[in-house]
Parts: structure tokens; C-alpha cells; sequence
């Protein structure tokens, strides 16, 4: 489960501790950045707290991280700042981080190229831009697709999946949003995965059981410990 602000990474590792299938990414979305810079360092400390006393290795990321254009527009330099702080902290407890990045390709392209990742990661819910998953499957970073590759709408999608190589490939949901057809415009949760997995092997024209096999085998490659 990914937090995405403090209230939400600590509910993830308290569901973690509680059920053993369960693991928890922790940080701070771009789109809950705070938006003056003195509340920087006491945010990132709860989070490296966190860190600090997860005495169970259930933490198996940072994120999610990243940068949000479409939302905020007014602190920008601000979400960089957070993003490379955040990739600092996973770099210094050697954990992988999870990418957010919504109208901001180039800057999150930049900020990974100066702000290298010791263990990589993963842009969750990546979006369908060809120069994007090009460059960041150059930095050694996964794609993760959800809903979106199955959306009538989504135009190149069977063109940026055929780009993705099967071990640097990884499914999700995105819950509660951007529900896969046939479920569009429902809640989304886990049991809509299949969707995307289907959308993908036919795609690559390959089975439903090569895709699930490869997806579990990468995220063990990035998450396990």
C-alpha cells in the first residue's frame, strides 16, 4: 500500500504490520507539498522516522514522489526540492522510489539525471508519452500501467506497451481511480488488475500467464528485500 502524504504512509505501515501479504511505500505526493519551505525539513523527518523504526522491513519504498504540474502550477520548485530530498532519503536507507509525474516529463527526466537513484524504482501509473518511458527505461527504471492502457480514448497505449520490455514491466490499479473498461467510472480496487494484464497480453500478443508471471517476478525484483 503507498502513502502519498504523513496521515496515509503511517496508516500503510500500520495495515502492513497487521497483515503479512501487505507492504507499505511511505512519502509525500507532489500534490501534498507543502508550499512554504520551512515546513520541508519537519516533514522529512517524519517520514525518515518512519524509516527509522520499521523494525520489521515493511517498508519497500519511498513514494509516492514525484512532480504535478497539471494540479499545482504555483510551487514548482518547491515539488523539486521535495523530490530530490525524498530521493536523497531513499538513496540513504537504499530503497527504491515510486514516481508521480503528471505535465512535468521534462523536469522529472532533469531531476533524475542529476539526482541519481541507487536502487531505481518505478513510475506508477506511468503516463503514455513515448520520450518518458524511452528515457526512464535508460535510467533502469520500471513502467507501471493501469487503467488508462485499456481506455478507449487511449490512442498509443499499444504502442508505448510494446515498448516496455516484459522485465521492466509492473500492473496496478491506482485505487480508488481510473477504473479499468469494462468497469469504468466504478471505484476501482485490486480485482480490476486482471483488465490491464489481459490489455497487455494482447498487446504483446503473449498469455494472460506470461504477463502475470513477469509482473510478480519484477515487483519482487524491486520491492523484496
Amino acid at each position: 500500500m503507498s502513502g502519498y502524504d504523513i496521515p496515509s504512509s503511517k496508516f500503510s505501515i500500520e495495515l502492513a504490520y497487521q497483515y503479512p501479504f501487505i507492504t507499505a511505500i511511505c512519502g509525500i505526493s507532489p500534490n501534498d507539498v507543502p508550499f512554504k519551505e520551512e515546513e520541508i525539513e519537519g516533514m522529512l523527518q517524519q517520514i525518515e522516522i518512519m524509516l527509522q523504526e520499521d523494525k520489521l522491513n515493511k517498508i519497500v519504498a519511498v513514494g509516492e514522489i514525484g512532480l504535478d504540474y497539471y494540479w499545482n502550477k504555483e510551487n514548482k520548485e518547491m515539488q523539486k526540492i521535495f523530490f530530490q530530498k525524498q530521493i536523497e532519503l531513499a538513496n540513504s536507507y537504499e530503497l527504491p522510489i515510486v514516481i508521480h509525474t503528471r505535465e512535468a516529463v521534462q523536469d522529472t527526466l532533469e531531476l533524475l539525471k542529476t539526482t541519481p537513484v541507487k536502487k531505481k524504482g518505478v513510475f506508477h501509473c506511468c503516463p503514455l508519452n513515448r520520450e518518458l518511458v524511452k528515457e526512464a527505461l535508460k535510467l533502469g527504471f520500471y513502467i507501471s500501467f493501469a487503467g488508462p492502457i485499456t481506455f478507449k480514448n487511449a490512442k498509443n497505449a499499444e504502442e508505448i506497451v510494446q515498448m516496455v520490455p516484459m522485465d521492466k514491466i509492473l500492473i496496478e490499479t491506482d485505487s480508488p481511480y481510473l477504473a479499468p473498461e469494462p468497469k469504468r467510472g466504478t471505484r476501482n480496487d485490486s480485482r480490476n488488475v486482471i483488465f490491464i494484464a489481459e490489455k497487455i497480453a494482447q498487446f504483446k500478443q503473449i498469455s494472460l500467464q506470461e504477463v502475470a508471471k513477469a509482473t510478480y517476478q519484477n515487483a519482487i525484483q524491486i520491492f523484496g528485500k
